[in-house]
């Protein structure tokens, strides 16, 4: 399977590409598990929300000790229209700092998030991460430490939803990645089948059985929709 693993490579590396066009690098690629939730008013009663893993891109413009801006990018692999942002620059962390009385500085903002994120995936009872998506195509992300008697807000981030174009870019590239890596998966089967069959046909018939009886289980599974559409 090196063939594929060299191509998953390849790819990612020309994603990178397409989404640092502007200028942007990433320095950080993980899946965080968040709790999302929907806000149909400000004044709505509060409930749990949905677990789910996000991946979190964070990018940045200039070099990582010295940002002159750091973007947030949250996607969902279970959803392909979930595509929020968070751009912000000195002039914008200040008033960020301002608001929620932060004792870091803008240069300390990066190592911040990234320290955020890794205890949500290390430590996920003790730190959560909140994602209320709104109804104006904003959301908010709260990072939230339990304490056990108390829950402490440690960090507020103001999120909108990606452009069309952007989220239309995501959804091909994801589509066409996935597209070519089950083609060349697909061509490594039928080489591995023509082996087992010289080998030993019995074995091939076996496997075939066991895995037609998988491709009928999951076709009969039934999956939850979508947390989030632009058509909620």
């Amino acid at each position: 399977m090196s063939s594929v693993c060299k191509y998953i490579e390849k790819q990612m590396h020309a994603h990178l590409i397409i989404f640092t066009a502007d200028g942007y690098h990433i320095c950080y690629n993980k899946e965080v598990p968040f709790e999302i939730k929907m806000s149909e008013s400000e004044n709505a009663p509060k409930e749990i929300g949905a677990l789910e893993n996000i991946t979190v891109k964070l990018l940045v413009l200039g070099e990582e000790l010295n940002a002159r801006s750091i973007k947030i990018e949250l996607t969902s692999e279970s959803d392909l229209f979930f595509h929020f942002t968070q751009i912000i620059d000195e002039n914008i962390f200040d008033s960020m700092q301002d608001k929620q009385k932060l004792m870091i500085s803008f240069s300390e903002y990066l190592e911040v998030l990234i320290k955020m994120f890794n205890s949500c995936v290390r430590d996920p009872q003790s730190f959560l991460a909140i994602f209320t998506i709104k109804q104006n195509g904003k959301a908010q992300l709260d990072f939230i430490k339990n304490m056990e008697y108390r829950f402490i807000e440690l960090l507020v981030c103001e999120f909108v939803q990606s452009p069309d174009y952007i989220i239309k870019e995501s959804i091909a590239f994801r589509y066409n990645f996935i597209k070519s890596k089950n083609t060349i998966i697909y061509k490594r089967l039928q080489d591995i089948s023509v082996l087992i069959k010289s080998k030993n046909p019995s074995l091939l018939m076996q496997l075939q059985k066991t895995a037609n009886k998988q491709m009928e289980f999951m076709k009969n599974k039934k999956y939850p929709s979508d947390l989030y559409s632009p058509n909620k």
